[in-house]
Formats: structure tokens, sequence, C-alpha cells
């Protein structure tokens, strides 16, 4: 029996957030393809590919690196990249007549619901993870529930964030990350390809931690 054919969509803001928000900057290094193959039941699914959709911000030249570092680790293991912009927007205060310029990503919404859409056109995959907590993916998952019986979707939330109702009304399954996916999920501190990356300092691990790699019983 063959198994199904499994891809992801991940909603990179969204997922870094909520990694953000578990306090510890080491989960920022995570390899998102094995995050998908520890979700997934091995037995019967096979990950064919992994898509992450986010957008570089150009203000802060070290957030910009470690930004850099991370789509290079990504992509030297097969993850496609599918990239937004940002572009600033006047904002003004109406009770002090203050006015400013707020930085707003955009497109990933979009590029998100796109590239899982047009992967089942093109028959890539049976069955689609979608990493998000972003209820206006439910769009997304009735599109999807419409065009495609013969496929399935799976909704999967962030740590620390609720499932969206509105998707799993569409979804065949819901999932719930952890603080514990992510861990094992970690980069090594170098992740080779045709161009090395390398782990940012701010996301070196504690004192004591192991990678997942070269824990005891793997």
């Amino acid at each position: 029996m063959s198994t199904l054919r499994a891809a992801a969509y991940i909603d990179g803001f969204n997922l870094y957030h909520a990694i953000a928000d578990l306090g510890q900057p080491y989960l920022k290094w995570c390899n998102l393809w094995r995050l998908t193959e520890i979700i997934i039941p091995r037995k019967t699914e096979t990950v064919v590919k992994v898509t992450y959709c986010t957008a570089f911000y150009r203000g802060d030249e070290r957030k910009n690196f470690r930004h850099r570092q991370y789509i290079q680790a990504l992509e030297n293991v097969g993850v496609t990249i599918v990239h937004g912009h940002y572009v600033h927007e006047d904002m003004a205060c109406r009770a002090c007549g203050s006015q400013w310029r707020k930085p707003t990503e955009k497109e990933t919404d979009i590029n998100l619901a796109l590239s899982l859409y047009q992967d089942a056109v093109r028959d890539v995959y049976d069955k689609a993870y979608l990493v998000t907590a972003d209820s206006d993916q439910a769009a997304t998952a009735r599109f999807f529930k419409e065009a495609f019986a013969n496929k399935a979707l799976i909704t999967v939330a962030p740590p620390g964030r609720k499932h969206s109702a509105h998707i799993v009304s569409y979804a065949n399954g819901r999932i719930s990350l952890n603080e514990d996916h992510i861990d094992r999920s970690v980069f090594p501190a170098l992740v080779m390809g045709e161009k090395t990356a390398k782990r940012p300092d701010e996301y070196a691990p504690p004192a004591g931690w192991v990678h997942p790699d070269d824990r005891p019983g793997k």
C-alpha cells in the first residue's frame, strides 16, 4: 500500500510570534521540514513539500540578518520560500495628533492560500497541513473543501494558539503544536547546503540543552 503525499503550508509570522511567546529564543531556529515529519503519521504519509510564507523587514539590520540565515537554513533542507513584502502606512493618533509611518507586512496571507490551492491543482499532495491560527484562512479551507473532495486538509495551530473554529469547520482534522514539537525540530548550529547557514548568536540554546540528534534513544 502506497503512502499518502503530505505537504505543509506555513504562515511564517503567525508561527514566529507563537514561538516567540514561548520565551525560548533558540526555538526560533526551527527546521520546518523536520517539524512536518514529526506531526504526520509516518507509517502512512511521506512529506513531499513544505512551503513557508514570509516577508523581509529591512528596517533592522540584525533582525534582517537572523531572518536571512533562517531562510537559508530552510532552503538547505528543501523548504520552499514564498516572499511577501512590507509597506509603510500613514498612521495618526486622534487624541494627540501625532503622525507616524507603520511598517505593515503584505501578501503573506494570500501567498499562503494560493500556494496551497495551486499545489492541489497540480496534484502535488494528497493531504495538506495548514499551519496558522488566522481565521482569515477559513476562506482557503472552504474553497479547498469545495474543489478537492479527494484531498484532505488538516489545520495545525501554532504553540499556545487556539484553533480557528472557522477553519476547523472545513478541515478533516486538527493538530495543536506544542513546545516539545518545536524543541525536537531545532536545527544544528550549522546547516549545510550550497551556502551554509549559521545559527545567529541570539538563537543559541541554553546551557545543558542537547540537540535532538544527540539524545539517548534517538
